[in-house]
């Protein structure tokens, strides 16, 4: 096989380069943060756009100032929220109401306007929708204003021409004189907002992946979130990634750059340049610390004894329950071992509910911890008219009872991307000082996973770590079963030499 020319290798590196930009952040402007990638968006442009459309139905729009990936949603729960820059606070709902209320006042207003004027608007805007508008006098209410009209400045809707948007948020209020890029303004919004009944409906309709159904789906599924568990995906998606998990694994290597692990209990897709993340396990601070010591002791008490897989006689364990009250009392350990002594934040050590609810918040975005209820296995949260099981009656991994709870009973779940979080702690000491404790790697080692089960071992819940850190050579996946007698689909096999692996093309049907 011939070896491809400079020319073709970096052309691919070119489109990679720009398609990972985009995913990771699908709001480019030419003046942004990002403008020097911008002009390889551009040149790739018309191929940015079919590919993102083949692969994930996400539609690609660019402009000369700006480029715009509409991405679409998950479902239920699967949203990534805004957050202050400045503190790391999520956006509330109220930050959200003066955003979009914002947004529907710019898409018609003059080039310049004075933020007075921009604020008066908003007002009107609110009243004429019956929302009931906060009093502007309040500091927390101007505080959340400014929020919102800062994230339209980091979008590139408001530039600030003279004075600062921050300055809805002072005593006195202050004044700016702001420019407003309508077109862009017209582009933030990327939901079906007309046909949709309320927020409940709006969030069920964006997640629609229309004619592409579960390869489209899936495909989302895989590039937006840490992690895939087999039960949470349909038993038509669950058919289509067994017959198809090794080919895609590959095409997205070279698409997107990611490295995927599968497991009998799902699939993630890694990203070895630790840029395609907005998650960040481990990480600093006193919540990412102590959410991952929590996980390592969660994993240390409730580690299953006897996982494996339906298909070759075993159990398959997504997810194991957590019995009431062992969070808080996991977590009092640690503040007693490690935060009393350590540089945890004051504040929260001495709130420990907060605590509690700061890490638990994290897990659940990393989808290394889940409230109990049901999950999209179960048909919670699919769109109207969704074909969720199995074609041809085909024969699909059983994920029933995989959580091992009565899913409307409440309480929490361990789920199986956390063993891959368990670490090993050791304490050290500043020279002349008494020893701190932290979470650190044993001399010479690095602070890494668990190492994967060996051959002929069951597959325990073991899933990759965050995007950057390395993982062990991939082992034969049970997930990757072949067809069930009678059946027609024919075993993923890999491409042919000559042939680069491709994601599916076919048109939709």
């Amino acid at each position: 096989m011939a070896l491809p020319s400079a020319h073709d290798v970096a052309l691919a590196a070119e489109r990679r380069t720009a398609a990972r930009l985009l995913l990771a952040h699908p709001l480019v402007t030419s003046d942004g943060p990002y403008s020097d990638t911008f002009p390889l968006v551009r040149r790739h442009a018309d191929w940015l756009a079919q590919r993102f459309q083949q692969v994930f139905g996400y539609r690609l729009v660019v402009e000369a100032s700006y480029a715009r990936l509409f991405k679409a949603g998950l479902g239920p729960g699967s949203g990534h929220r805004l957050e202050r820059p400045s503190t790391g606070t999520p956006f509330t709902p109220r930050t959200y109401a003066y955003l979009a209320l914002a947004l529907s006042v710019l898409v018609t207003a003059p080039e310049q306007l004075l933020l007075s004027q921009l604020v008066a608007d908003l007002r009107a805007a609110a009243v004429d929708a019956g929302i009931e508008a906060g009093d502007t006098g309040r500091q927390a209410e101007r505080r959340t204003l400014a929020a919102a009209l800062r994230q339209l400045v980091d979008w590139g809707v408001l530039a600030e021409t003279e004075g600062h948007v921050s300055a809805v948020a002072e005593e006195r209020g202050g004044e700016a004189l702001l420019t407003v890029d309508r077109e862009i303004a017209r582009a933030v919004v990327a939901g079906p907002l007309a046909q949709s009944r309320d927020g409940a409906d709006l969030v069920r309709r964006a997640a629609d992946p229309g004619f592409g159904g579960p390869r489209t789906y899936v495909r989302r599924r895989l590039v937006e979130t840490p992690v895939v568990h087999l039960d949470d995906l349909t038993g038509a998606e669950r058919e289509w990634l067994r017959t198809r998990q090794r080919r895609e694994s590959q095409a997205f290597s070279e698409l997107l750059g990611l490295e995927a692990e599968i497991r009998a209990e799902g699939i993630a897709l890694v990203d070895p340049d630790d840029e395609l993340t907005d998650l960040h396990l481990p990480g600093t601070g006193t919540v990412a610390q102590a959410a991952l010591l929590l996980v390592e002791r969660l994993v240390e008490r409730l580690r299953p004894e006897d996982p494996g897989h339906p298909a070759v006689g075993g159990r398959l364990v997504v997810g194991v329950p957590v019995p009431d009250g062992l969070l808080p009392e996991l977590l009092d350990e640690l503040v007693e071992e490690y935060g009393r002594r350590g540089n945890w934040r004051r504040g929260l050590v001495e709130d420990r509910d907060g605590l509690l609810a700061a890490v638990l918040d994290l897990l659940v975005r990393m989808r290394l911890v889940a409230p109990a209820g049901p999950v999209r296995a179960d048909g919670h949260g699919l769109p109207e008219g969704y074909e969720d099981a199995a074609p041809d009656g085909r024969s699909v991994t059983d994920v029933s009872g995989a959580r091992g709870q009565d899913r409307a009973g409440g309480g929490w779940v361990l789920l199986a991307a956390a063993a891959r979080f368990a670490t090993t702690v050791a304490v050290t000491s500043r020279t002349g000082q008494s020893p701190r404790p932290g979470v650190q790697a044993q001399s010479g080692q690095s602070a890494r996973p668990d190492v994967p089960p060996q051959p002929g071992q069951s597959a325990r819940p073991d899933v990759p770590p965050q995007p950057g850190q390395s993982t062990q050579p991939d082992q034969p996946s049970q997930l990757d079963q072949p067809p069930q007698p009678g059946q027609s689909t024919q075993p993923d096999q890999p491409p042919q030499p000559d042939q680069p692996p491709q994601l599916d093309q076919e048109p939709p049907r």
